[in-house]
């Protein structure tokens, strides 16, 4: 903490006379390691899916073998839950359960979640097919899929599900923009079906560059967080950069938006706004340098973390916002795909021997 607050004084004397462009990036990286060491000391106290979040994005990152262990531990989880799900899908109306169980039990603390519960409401099965293909796909970046036993279960279950309605509805998209490019791209990266360009077509209707001024400010961040997803599910979550060609109209979106992403973006989209740029190979850009220093300056020296637009400073709320801010801030240039966890859990019984887990565990949270 202590050399946390000096960097806090260097930054506030350097705003006197500008810094030498490298003195600052090392200043920017020595931030974003002090936010993480704050993340690393309180780690064991978070939930099980916050330890995930945080541990994938630093192995992705840094390739430290460190964070295997935490990723090979959400590796085991992840092959529970699918392989209840694989056995459940042999039984009539399983799909269909667990889909009203979901809605049934999804938070509705704010506007948000009660609108997006609203919407899993009238799409069927869609609320449990969504959490099977997070889950499918997180199997798939692990090395884990083709170990599963039956896995082409879930996989011909996807395939007949409604996705192309869904995923380019006017009203799913107006509240649920990041995961309908989410769920688009892991669809193509399971061979499933390719509806990348028929989500990307309706993204773009829905939202003309005309129209995102109006915007208010829950839709704004809603048309920026699933502008920016397009980038990142494409990068498979941070493994490897991607095409900027493909993604040139989300680039000059952005470039477009540049004064209205520092005035009205949260830091969560500033820096996943930034983090698009970075892997669309665009470190350059003058946009990464500013997002860099609003995250630096936005960094509470009592706690050590970036806190919430209200000023929120507990550490479990804010391990989103924090680790996509040390992301920012430390980037290599280089990403690291996985961790391949298939030799330490593809060779376990893919006997299924009865849940471990809430059925329910985590519903009104959308899993990234």
């Amino acid at each position: 903490m202590v050399k946390l607050f000096s960097l806090m004084i260097v930054l506030a004397l350097a705003g006197c006379a500008a810094m030498e462009p490298h003195a600052e990036r090392d200043v920017q990286r020595d931030v974003g390691l002090a936010i993480q060491e704050v993340y690393e000391r309180a780690l064991p106290t978070l939930s099980e899916d916050k330890q995930r979040h945080f541990a994938q994005r630093l192995y992705r990152l840094t390739g430290e073998q460190r964070w295997w262990a935490l990723n090979h531990v959400y590796g085991e989880r992840l092959l529970t839950r699918l392989e209840e799900d694989i056995v459940g899908l042999a039984k009539p109306g399983y799909a269909a359960a667990r889909s009203r169980a979901i809605v049934a039990d999804y938070s509705q603390r704010t506007a948000k979640q009660r609108a997006r519960r609203a919407m899993l409401g009238e799409w069927g099965e869609i609320a449990f097919a969504r959490g099977l293909l997070f889950r499918l796909v997180q199997a798939e970046y692990y090395g884990l899929l083709p170990t599963i036993e039956n896995h082409e279960r879930a996989l011909g279950y996807q395939a007949e599900v409604d996705w192309a309605a869904f995923l380019t509805d006017p009203a799913v998209i107006g509240i649920y923009a990041a995961q309908v490019a989410n769920q688009a791209y892991f669809l193509h990266q399971l061979g499933v079906m390719d509806l990348r360009r028929e989500v990307e077509a309706a993204f773009r209707r829905h939202y003309p560059p005309d129209r995102v001024a109006e915007l208010d400010d829950a839709e704004y961040h809603n048309w920026l967080y699933g502008l920016t997803h397009f980038v990142i599910a494409d990068s498979r979550y941070y493994q490897r950069k991607v095409d900027p060609e493909m993604h040139a109209w989300v680039l000059e979106a952005l470039e477009r938006e540049t004064v209205g992403i520092m005035a009205r973006a949260t830091a969560d989209i500033q820096a996943e706004v930034a983090l698009a740029l970075l892997l669309a190979d665009r470190e350059d850009h003058p946009l990464v340098d500013r997002v860099r220093e609003a995250l630096v300056a936005a960094v509470d020296p009592a706690s050590g973390i970036i806190p919430s637009a209200t000023g929120e400073k507990g550490l479990a709320g804010g391990e989103h916002r924090n680790v996509l801010a040390i992301m920012v801030l430390r980037w290599p240039g280089r990403l690291h795909p996985g961790p391949d966890l298939s030799d330490g859990l593809g060779g376990r019984s893919a006997e299924f021997t009865g849940s471990r887990y809430p059925q329910n565990k985590g519903a009104g949270h959308e899993p990234t």
